[in-house]
């Protein structure tokens, strides 16, 4: 009953009028997050009672291929519903984004002005405070006008995300660094402009000399360099074939500490505290000696240089071609030993299989297996709180009975569109 009551709901959302989940009104309490929250739950309830073997008709109950089929197609049809409200959920929030980061923007100028109006407590207003303000006013607009424009991509965030719909380390760091060097050359401008005495202009002018700004200089190259090389680099591996990229609903803040699949990454986690480390020292410098750009010194600029290219290293290092290790025929318990022949269930085994960020179920739904000249679409075998097959190591495919009994080559292609390599066996009558 469970299972053919979740099957009635999906049914009911992807049938049902404007407000059954893919609406985006303001106060609509079917919006965009509840339609997709409930198609969420609406598949878990599906998957796990089929999982415990609930809902299958009769007709095909007494196949154990017929019956795997039809429900991984019940599934895949209710994956695509989730997916189609997951990425209706993705739009609608990054439509709202572009508000949150204006009013996070404009929180951090009254955040600055409270620090300055406590730190002038006996010592005094000061042009150097006027001309950090009116420095982080400039940016302020500068940014907010940046969301306006960008207000359907995400507002500010915008540029640092990337073409996999994450949030993409690389970029959000250089981004950081552009930002504070620009605040940094304004303050000084503001500063330059309200000087009156000749001496202080000399002196302000020679603050942005080379010499006195060469760490933040080349730190600032080095991490701008990063972001163009590291977004050089994934595309050619994604073209080659040699990286998998599957696309997220929507960014997250946790993408500049994990992977694709979610898991935390060594890489951009060291990369992302040791830029944090230097971008708050250089802050500190420039709030202390607000006359010249913060002079970094070199050994921390080397530490980020050494972080940026652990970075960059962690990037070439990751990824990798899927590949088949093995084919033999799926053997249940009791069965004989015996050659390959139609209809039978083969097992592929191998690595790489399903990409990171693609254990979706309307992902793995994707993948194909070629056997011969026949496309297998691999069956979803479900179990409680996720799937048994298909796996990153193991896939369990029938062999069709299209099949030329023979020597066939077979070839997986993942949810990535990347293809393995090609394992002959022999197929019989």
């Amino acid at each position: 009953m469970a299972v053919q009551e979740a099957r009635g709901g999906a049914e009911t959302g992807a049938h049902g009028g404007a407000h059954a989940g893919g609406c985006t009104c303001g106060d609509c309490p079917h919006g965009a997050r509840e339609g997709h929250r409930r198609a969420v739950a609406e598949f878990l309830l599906l998957r796990d009672g089929f999982a415990a073997g609930q809902g299958v008709p009769a007709a095909v109950a007494h196949s154990a291929q017929a019956s795997r089929q039809w429900v991984s197609e019940e599934l895949t049809q209710s994956a695509e519903l989730v997916a189609e409200r997951g990425r209706a959920e993705g739009e609608a929030w990054l439509a709202r984004l572009w508000r949150y980061t204006a009013v996070a923007v404009w929180a951090l100028v009254l955040v600055l002005l409270l620090v300055q109006s406590l730190t002038a407590i006996g010592a005094g207003w000061t042009s150097a405070r006027t001309a950090g303000l009116l420095a982080a006013l400039l940016v302020a607009a500068a940014l907010t006008a940046a969301s306006w424009f960008h207000r359907a991509r995400g507002g500010v965030l915008a540029p640092v995300i990337g073409e996999d719909h994450r949030l993409s380390t690389s970029r959000t760091v250089a981004a950081a660094w552009v930002l504070f060097v620009a605040y940094a050359v304004l303050v000084l401008a503001g500063r330059l402009a309200a000087a009156s005495d000749h001496a202080e202009r000399d002196a302000l002018v020679s603050g942005l000399e080379l010499a006195r700004g060469a760490g933040v200089v080349t730190v600032l190259a080095v991490v701008c360099g990063i972001a163009v090389l590291v977004r050089r680099v994934v595309g050619l591996r994604v073209l080659g074939q040699r990286l998998q990229k599957v696309r997220a609903d929507r960014p997250r803040a946790a993408d500049l500490l994990t992977d694709d699949a979610g898991r935390g990454s060594f890489a951009d986690i060291q990369y992302v505290a040791i830029s944090a480390v230097a971008l708050l020292f250089s802050a500190v410098r420039l709030a202390r000696r607000p006359d010249q750009l913060p002079d970094l010194p070199w050994g921390l600029a080397v530490v980020v240089l050494v972080s940026a290219a652990t970075y960059l290293a962690g990037k070439y290092a990751e990824g990798g071609r899927p590949v088949i290790l093995s084919v033999v025929r799926a053997r249940e318990a009791g069965d004989l030993d015996g050659p390959i022949r139609t209809g039978d269930d083969i097992e592929i085994r191998g690595a790489g299989f399903v990409p990171p960020g693609a254990q979706g179920a309307d992902r793995l739904s994707r993948m194909v297996v070629r056997i011969g000249a026949v496309n297998v679409h691999v069956p979803l075998v479900p179990v409680t709180g996720g799937f048994s097959n298909p796996t990153d190591a193991v896939l369990t495919v029938p062999v069709p009975a299209d099949v030329e009994p023979g020597r066939v080559e077979v070839q997986v292609v993942t949810a990535a569109g990347v293809e393995t390599n090609r394992y002959a066996i022999d197929v019989t009558d």
